[in-house]
């Protein structure tokens, strides 16, 4: 009997350990990471991969080389995103990281473990340091949503230029990537409908997976902005529960620091009348 008291004592206290642990995450900021998490993780590979594609398509079809030197060409601008994914990937896993850990500590996921906190002036100015750095970046992945559309529209019309070349028979359509900004203009690479070299891009899957891996890209630099604004949200209603804290801490500390005032003075009211009756 007194086993069965124990088990049932025991599960009891596993119960609400766990149920205290569940209460204690902050779900807010748990969401916002995995988006990002996500986002950025769509961003970086599909883009990596789709950077490498374009790299292909190029040499392949539009017979383009790479610059001998130090001349800053196409290639050389790809070479120079493509590190450029490998710094976001790294910076944004340990931003999230660290908005995770400020997600526990704002909502109070050590209070019940280590007793009441005190909300410091440095807590205060981490969670706005926070804010503004998420704006920060929010603008910034702005930036480079706008930026990855780019390739997709350049795609765009090449997937439209071949799927109206299978469409209208006799159809003499040429793409010069001059007008793209790709080449210099003195330095004409412009491939026709009428080019073996068009008709078996065309056919590839390359440039039909290219294509996609740019839009999915696009995707994932879309979440992580959404990713961003969670965290905006999130960071915000952190910064107005530490506020109210920090208050309602004053207020705790003024009403103890006035009640212990009270008590002293009753005491030395009852002194006095005790040793004025004596």
């Amino acid at each position: 009997m007194e086993e069965n008291m124990e088990e049932g004592q025991t599960q009891k206290g596993c119960f609400e350990c766990c149920i205290k642990c569940l209460g204690g995450i902050p779900y807010a900021s748990l969401i916002a990471t995995i988006l990002l998490y996500a986002g950025v993780a769509l961003f970086c590979g599909c883009g990596h991969e789709a950077l490498s594609g374009t790299v292909n398509i190029l040499q392949t079809y539009f017979e383009m080389a790479r610059t001998a030197g130090d001349t800053l060409d196409v290639f050389t601008m790809i070479d120079i995103f493509k590190y450029v994914i490998y710094g976001v990937a790294a910076a944004f896993f340990v931003y999230g990281i660290l908005l995770m850990v400020e997600g526990f500590f704002t909502t109070g996921a050590i209070k019940d473990l280590y007793g009441d906190f005190k909300i410091t002036t440095c807590g205060r100015c981490v969670s706005a340091w926070f804010i503004m750095l998420t704006y920060l970046f929010m603008l910034a992945w702005l930036g480079v949503t706008a930026f990855t559309s780019l390739p997709v529209y350049m795609y765009f019309n090449l997937w439209t230029i071949c799927r109206n070349t299978t469409l209208v028979e006799g159809a003499n359509l040429c793409l010069d990537l001059r007008q793209f900004g790709i080449v210099t203009v003195g330095e004409e690479k412009k491939i026709c409908t009428v080019s073996e070299n068009f008709l078996r891009m065309c056919e590839s899957t390359e440039l039909n997976m290219t294509f996609h891996l740019f839009i999915v890209a696009l995707a994932g630099a879309g979440a992580a902005v959404i990713a961003m604004v969670h965290y905006l949200m999130v960071l915000s209603a952190n910064w107005a529960y530490v506020k109210d804290a920090c208050r309602m801490q004053k207020y705790e500390d003024i009403k103890s620091k006035e009640e212990q005032e009270l008590h002293d003075i009753h005491s030395t009211r009852s002194k006095e009348r005790l040793n004025a009756y004596t």
